[in-house]
């Protein structure tokens, strides 16, 4: 068996006149977890829908779990589990029905069906509420549910895209509790996220995506590294006086009020900082230093605040 689960080499896709994925190429190890990071039209989704043979590719070759998901689609289905944004599921079904179900199109037994639907049940703590339509359940637990459903052939890889948008923190601390258990069990698993915190937590490795190309690829300590050593974090009363900082000290605005800064010298650029400010007649309400995190390294490369969708 391979020791790398998914490839993706050269992958492109259009929609008319746009370019939603630029020859992107990636790699997943098996047993890891790679975290696809991207703005709101990046190109996330597109990537996982080819990879799991949802849409078909223009150019370049996606290989999963060994199988060619343009020759080889049925194998590769077979050899994934897939849980989206959204929970696709049956309301009108018990949890425990919907599982079955899935079993019986896995063209499993219905008793093996059933029993393995028990299983995701007490695994996904739903065995409670697995005789109750889905309808009654809240937003976390059809999330849930939604990835038990992903899971029941036991598949060696798994795509999971957004699977914690809209959740509570407490829910989505509950999922990635999930999902580690999962990787340390052998899955191996390409995560889409909006959460930064999502990626930096669960994934070994993570590619940023801005316009369908592939802007940086490394370790969450990796990406990090490259900003340099501190931050500091300018806030203003009025957005036009931290527009005004920004072009004064070639930083970004993060949001509304708030200038970011990355610096490798310590306080030498923060005095550096402060001279160029009080030239401009510039006085911040506030400075603040820390480490880089996600979130800056996600701003400096695409110039979002925050992965959306």
């Amino acid at each position: 068996m391979t020791e790398t689960a998914i490839v993706a080499d050269d992958l492109r896709k259009t929609f008319d006149e746009v370019v939603a994925v630029d020859h992107i190429s990636l790699a997943v190890p098996r047993g890891s977890v790679l975290g696809l990071l991207g703005a709101n039209g990046a190109g996330k989704t597109t990537m996982v829908r080819m990879l799991t043979t949802v849409l078909k590719v223009d150019s370049g070759r996606g290989i999963v779990n060994g199988f060619d998901v343009q020759q080889q689609p049925q194998a590769v289905r077979r050899s994934i589990g897939l849980a989206g944004q959204y929970a696709a599921v049956d309301e009108n079904l018990t949890g425990h029905e919907n599982l079955t179900l899935v079993g019986r199109l896995n063209h499993m037994a219905k008793a093996a069906a059933r029993q393995r639907a028990d299983e995701l049940l007490d695994q996904f703590n739903l065995t409670d509420a697995g005789n109750r339509p889905v309808r009654t359940y809240s937003g976390g637990m059809r999330r849930r549910l939604d990835l038990g459903a992903a899971l029941v052939s036991r598949p060696p890889v798994l795509f999971l895209d957004e699977p914690t948008t809209g959740l509570d923190p407490a829910s989505r601390l509950d999922l990635w509790a999930v999902i580690e258990t999962l990787v340390a069990d052998g899955t191996t698993v390409l995560l889409t996220t909006q959460y930064l915190e999502e990626a930096d937590r669960l994934a070994d490795n993570i590619v940023v995506i801005d316009g369908g190309l592939v802007v940086a690829e490394g370790t969450a300590k990796q990406l990090k590294a490259r900003l340099g050593d501190t931050v500091i974090e300018f806030e203003f009363h009025a957005p036009s006086d931290a527009s005004h900082a920004a072009e004064a000290l070639g930083g970004t605005v993060a949001a509304g009020t708030v200038v970011r800064l990355v610096m490798s010298e310590g306080p030498a650029t923060l005095r550096d900082a402060m001279n160029r400010l009080d030239a401009a007649e510039l006085t911040p309400s506030h400075v603040a230093l820390r480490e880089p995190t996600l979130d800056d390294v996600f701003l400096t490369l695409t110039g979002n605040s925050g992965a959306n969708s």
